[in-house]
């Protein structure tokens, strides 16, 4: 069975390679899956006013889980196997730890929006990651044609 590295940042593209890494699914491929986002690290400002690291993580953890829930949803409305995983970091980075933590065999992420070309984020992965990764784009809404008669 092959384990694929869904990250997941609550984005319209994040949810669109997840269907897709499903749709795979649906053709045959035996896999399962590793949700995971990756919530960056606390600014000085959210440092100075919480006062208490625990309260941070807590929050971040929380926000990762509801980034999460909708690609869980689509998990198990599919049948599919999976583990999640919120970590706290550098994405790029924690990524491609998760990938070796969890011993994915290939990473599918979505593109960033708007045609705004491959991220910071899927950008890091493709230079660093062992593994294979997939940067899917979701389809371009097709504008309708205007009528031509004069």
């Amino acid at each position: 069975m092959m384990k694929i590295l869904l990250p997941v940042d609550g984005t319209p593209s994040a949810l669109f390679a997840v269907q897709h890494a499903l749709r795979l699914r649906q053709e045959g491929l035996d896999a399962s899956y590793v949700l995971a986002n990756v919530q960056t690290p606390p600014s000085l400002y959210e440092v100075m006013t919480a006062h208490d690291p625990v309260v941070l993580d807590d929050v971040r953890r929380a926000a990762g889980a509801d980034l999460l829930a909708p690609a869980e949803a689509l998990l198990e409305a599919a049948g599919a196997s999976w583990e999640s995983e919120v970590a706290g970091g550098e994405p790029g980075h924690v990524l491609v730890d998760l990938v070796e933590t969890y011993g994915c065999d290939a990473v599918i992420m979505g593109a960033q929006e708007e045609g705004e070309g491959v991220g910071p984020v899927a950008m890091a992965l493709l230079e660093r990651c062992p593994v294979p990764v997939t940067v899917v784009r979701p389809p371009v809404p097709v504008e309708p044609q205007a009528d031509l008669e004069p």
